[in-house]
């Protein structure tokens, strides 16, 4: 049997991936080929740019995750592109170049609102052979056709000294693509303690995050074969870069999260990480508003309520689509724009789980942001 996955034809590239992450693994598939050694508890330490733009292969998950809204078409839009790094622990050791040391995984979708429709793609390989990468120096990930690189943009700096990023996403299936520019227009956003933040009660479950709300869009997408130019002004999206060792719980079955660019220039986090009895396990968060610093939230500070559930006929999991959400900065409600935003991702990472165009609201009702939720671990309970 081959070790490599991206020189078989689909049908069997699924019935390898099926043996080697086990079947109903989860996201990332991280028990793969054997059995990883206990996770250890990440040091504390400053995030340094652009190194931590890339890629860190000696830890076991991470992932470059882009979500936003657009208008093209005269039409509302909502994207996601994510692109995951798994280490494989038990070919480490292995002094074959065939060796699969490294997996990359991507997904991608588009949100048609008004159509009430959403469309998805995902992909798989093996890092080596020109097939795929995920640079160490900065943001440059490659998978087949698609891709994400980083660049700083200009000769311009943000708050922090920090020169301020652009990204260039590539996105080409059978449906739909994205030709989409990400350009900063704040500060990088530091998650949890000077970037550790932790996941659960142990100090093993964390990791290390950061986020950069508030980026413009500017580009195109394609859907049915008919390209469309981002309307200017229009486009706004959130980044997330997210590596660690373990985040997961023994406990943990999946988690609820959002991130919201706010209309008045602010960017709120919120998390949590949910037991199989729909109880909290862990929260966390940040909120900033505009102008000024980071507050970050403890985790008895975060509790997501659910208001609406919505069934999936495919896969039978039912998902809260209307949340309330009580942090220090406030009470917001998450109302999703469309209910049927699940993916199914059984072909790369194994997951089934909801990610979704949501809208942002205060107590009274008005709308005050707009981002996505994600929720998983509701099909099945989520392993990485």
């Amino acid at each position: 049997m081959t070790p490599y996955a991206q020189l078989l034809h689909a049908p069997e590239r699924r019935r390898w991936l099926a043996r080697v992450m086990g079947q109903g693994t989860g996201l990332l598939g991280t028990a793969l080929l054997g059995i990883s050694p206990p996770a250890h508890a990440l040091p504390l330490r400053p995030l340094q740019f652009p190194r931590d733009h890339g890629s860190h292969p000696d830890l076991r998950t991470e992932w470059w995750y882009i979500t936003g809204h657009l208008e093209a078409a005269g039409k509302p839009w909502g994207f996601q592109l994510t692109f995951f790094r798994s280490r494989v622990e038990s070919t480490q050791a292995m002094q074959s170049a065939f060796a699969a040391k490294q997996l990359l995984f991507a997904h991608a979708a588009v949100t048609d609102v008004r159509a009430g429709r959403l469309l998805h793609d995902q992909r798989i390989a093996r890092a080596g052979f020109g097939v795929a990468r995920a640079s160490e120096v900065d943001t440059d990930i490659r998978l087949q056709d698609w891709s994400l690189v980083r660049s700083n943009q200009g000769n311009g700096t943000d708050a922090n000294g920090l020169p301020s990023s652009r990204y260039q996403a590539r996105i080409a299936g059978p449906d739909f693509g994205l030709q989409l520019q990400f350009d900063s227009t704040q500060p990088l956003l530091v998650q949890g303690q000077q970037g550790l933040s932790r996941k659960g009660p142990e100090p093993s479950q964390a990791s290390y995050y950061y986020s950069q709300p508030q980026l413009s869009v500017q580009g195109s997408i394609s859907v049915g074969g008919q390209r469309m130019a981002v309307a200017p002004g229009t486009g706004r999206a959130w980044m997330d870069h997210e590596w660690s060792e373990a985040l997961l719980h023994p406990e943990a079955v999946g988690w609820d999260w959002i991130g919201m660019n706010l209309n008045d220039g602010g960017a709120l986090t919120a998390f949590r990480l949910r037991r199989a009895d729909g109880s909290a396990l862990w929260a966390g968060g940040s909120l900033r508003a505009a102008g000024q610093p980071t507050r970050v939230f403890d985790a008895s500070e975060v509790v997501f309520t659910a208001e609406r559930v919505w069934t999936s006929a495919a896969s039978g999991a039912r998902y809260p689509v209307q949340w309330r959400v009580q942090t220090p900065a406030g009470v917001f409600k998450v109302n999703a724009l469309l209910d049927n935003q699940e993916l199914d991702s059984s072909s790369s990472t194994g997951a089934i789980y909801w990610e979704g165009l949501s809208e942002l609201q205060n107590t009274a009702g008005q709308a005050v942001g707009k981002g996505y939720l994600e929720m998983t671990g509701y099909a099945k309970p989520l392993r990485l």
